[in-house]
């Protein structure tokens, strides 16, 4: 795989409003999880629609692994012009502070918001330009964005072989607790004389 789509839930829809959230760490744990194996077999670049959550995120990441993988390219795609443009002022420079350093920055429709029509458009690009989709969506949480993208991703999967990487409430609870484990002193466990 040279060309991955990530893409998931919206910060808003898992109930993370600022980020400063104690889960944020545990996502991104869990990203890197499943990009590493990728970019050891050759992943070249990430695209992403780059909106507020866990696309960001995953931006987070990549430019974190960059430094270890200079290789690695970052890409974010939007569906219109200055999507961040209603934002308010902290979600806004964390937004440009992200998208200065990416790769390469376009956006579908050259105008600010018209209709959904723009986000079918952003979504087929990306799907047609990546090899495979590492989406953040959870079968037991609310469905969200994330649902139709599964959808057009399990049909592109059955027609082409399409790859697809999930990351769930499990992946998650699996870094919060590797992380925890880590921060664990086993001096502890010595019985008391």
């Amino acid at each position: 795989m040279k060309t991955l789509f990530a893409t998931g839930y919206r910060a808003n829809e898992l109930q993370i409003y600022n980020q400063k959230h104690k889960h944020i760490p545990f996502i991104k744990k869990a990203i890197e999880a499943k990009l590493l194996p990728l970019i050891e077999e050759g992943l070249e670049w990430i695209i992403t629609p780059g909106q507020y959550g866990f696309d960001l995120w995953v931006c987070e990441v990549v430019l974190e692994l960059r430094l270890k993988y200079p290789q690695l390219k970052l890409s974010i795609i939007t569906a219109f012009m200055n999507p961040d443009e209603q934002w308010k002022e902290e979600k806004k420079s964390y937004y440009q502070q992200i998208i200065s350093q990416v790769d390469y920055y376009g956006a579908i429709s050259h105008q600010p918001y018209v209709g959904p029509w723009q986000f079918q458009a952003r979504d087929e690009l990306l799907f047609r330009k990546s090899d495979g989709l590492l989406l953040f969506y959870d079968e037991e949480a609310t469905e969200g964005s994330s649902k139709y993208v599964k959808e057009k991703a399990l049909k592109k999967h059955q027609e082409d072989g399409y790859q697809l990487i999930f990351i769930g409430a499990d992946d998650i609870q699996n870094a919060a607790e590797e992380e925890n484990y880590n921060e664990y002193d086993p001096m502890y466990d010595e019985p008391f004389e």
